[in-house]
Formats: C-alpha cells, sequence, structure tokens
C-alpha cells in the first residue's frame, strides 16, 4: 500500500467530500472548512480544513460562532497531518477541549481475509433491529463506561433508513452479550469503517476483537470495499497492527461546549 496516496485518497473521500452519517444530518462547506450540522442527538463537528497561519483563528471562530449559535456542541476533529501545524493549539486556546489521541489505521480488505475461531459457546448475532441495538448498547456502555444514547439513536436511524450503509454485530456467551462492532460503508468510495469495537471485561484477550474485525473486512469484501479504516485506541492499535493495519495519521477529537 502507497500510504501517501491512501491518505490523500482518505483526506479527499471521506474528509473534504464527506457524506451526512444519518438521516438528520447534512454536510456544509463553509470557505475552507467542510462540517457536519445534525441535531444534537448527532454528530456535530468539523471533518476537513484547508487552512494556514493567517487564517486559521478566524476559521475557528467562525465555526465557534456558528455552532454556539444552534446551541449545539461539536468537535473539531484534528489530524496529525492538518495544516497549519500548531491548529491543535489555536484550538486550545480558543476553548475547545482535547481528548485522548487516536491512531488513524488503514488496511487492504483483501489482506484481512482470516479466519478467527471464536471461544467455545461464542456466536456472532447480527445486529438488524431494535433488540440487537439495545444488545450493543449495553455492551458499548459496559466496555467504554460512556453513555451509548447517542450510539442507539444514531444506529436506529441508520437502520431505518440506509440499512445497506452499516454492518453492526454483537457476539453473545450464550445469551450473554459480551462483545459487539458495527462498520460504516460509504457509497462511491473505496472506504468502510470499522467503529465501536469493544469487548467487556472478562472476555477480553480471547481472540473475539479479530474475530469481529474479520466478520467486518469479508463483509466489505463482499460489497466491493477496497479499504478499511479505524480511528484506534492505544488498546486496539497493537491487535492492528498485528492485522495488517498500517498507521497513517493520528487524529484527536477537539470538544467545544457553549
Amino acid at each position: 500500500m502507497d500510504h501517501a496516496a491512501v491518505l490523500a485518497l482518505y483526506d479527499r473521500d471521506m474528509r473534504e467530500g464527506a457524506r451526512p452519517d444519518g438521516p438528520d444530518a447534512r454536510v456544509e462547506r463553509a470557505g475552507s472548512v467542510v462540517r457536519q450540522v445534525a441535531s444534537a442527538e448527532g454528530w456535530n463537528g468539523v471533518v476537513w480544513s484547508s487552512l494556514d497561519a493567517g487564517d486559521a483563528d478566524a476559521a475557528i471562530a467562525e465555526q465557534i460562532g456558528h455552532f454556539t449559535g444552534l446551541g449545539l456542541e461539536f468537535e473539531w476533529k484534528l489530524y496529525g497531518h492538518d495544516r497549519p501545524a500548531d491548529l491543535g493549539r489555536r484550538l486550545a486556546a480558543a476553548g475547545f477541549r482535547p481528548e485522548p489521541e487516536e491512531t488513524l489505521m488503514i488496511g487492504e480488505t483483501r489482506d484481512l481475509l482470516f479466519d478467527v475461531e471464536l471461544p467455545h459457546g461464542v456466536r456472532l448475532l447480527p445486529v438488524t433491529d431494535r433488540a440487537g441495538v439495545d444488545l450493543m448498547a449495553g455492551v458499548h456502555e459496559k466496555a467504554f463506561g460512556t453513555d451509548a444514547s447517542r450510539l442507539r439513536h444514531q444506529t436506529l436511524a441508520r437502520l431505518a433508513t440506509e440499512p445497506d450503509t452499516l454492518v453492526a454485530v454483537v457476539a453473545l456467551a450464550g445469551d450473554e452479550p459480551v462483545s459487539s462492532a458495527r462498520m460504516e460503508l460509504v457509497p462511491g468510495t473505496r472506504f468502510a469503517g470499522l467503529w465501536g469495537g469493544g469487548t467487556v471485561e472478562g472476555w477480553r484477550g480471547r481472540g473475539i476483537y479479530r474475530a469481529l474485525v474479520a466478520h467486518r473486512a469479508r463483509a466489505a469484501a463482499d460489497r466491493g470495499y477496497r479499504y478499511l479504516q479505524v480511528d484506534a485506541s492505544d488498546q486496539s492499535r497493537p491487535i492492528l497492527e498485528r492485522l495488517g493495519f498500517a498507521a497513517l495519521s493520528t487524529t484527536t477529537p477537539y470538544v467545544y461546549t457553549p
């Protein structure tokens, strides 16, 4: 994989050419910034920018004014290769709160079509209805210790309006949900995004996370997607590197609360 070329393709198709991630969202271009505006239950934020030292502060102030006027908290999704080089410092000075940095990792789907044996008694259940979404949200809250109401809202909306753009799955040990993950497909691009892969404590280190990656890779391949993209935490990055993903950049959410 040509890392520079794939990163440029990702920036063009997934950031500068971003599509709304749900039925209640719209993508807007505001000068040198591309942003998504949604309801309070959706994701609001800046997905791409092309700035320099001369116009960065004004663009930041403009986005703060726009989202504050709507009464919405929003995120500036900053990548390690974005310019100017001190954009993160400028965001922090403007009142944004940085969250933990993650690693943008991309793998070629054809290299990820491997088989993983699940632990005895564990099976994968596709998420296609409200009951499945509730199971997935419950795992998310246990695995990450965060509220899953936004995830529940967005997943239900996507299943209702664009079910072909989502692959979600829960791993069950008997009847107990122990892991879950989803994949968001972007029609017209070569990228599918892996999101939310998490396993509850007590079931980690048994290969379930790898199995969920393999499951989604095969689904992406069946639909003709060439690349899988992950915003990887420090915990998942080593696993993904062993599976064949490459680290192409970093990404840090900068959050602004009105």
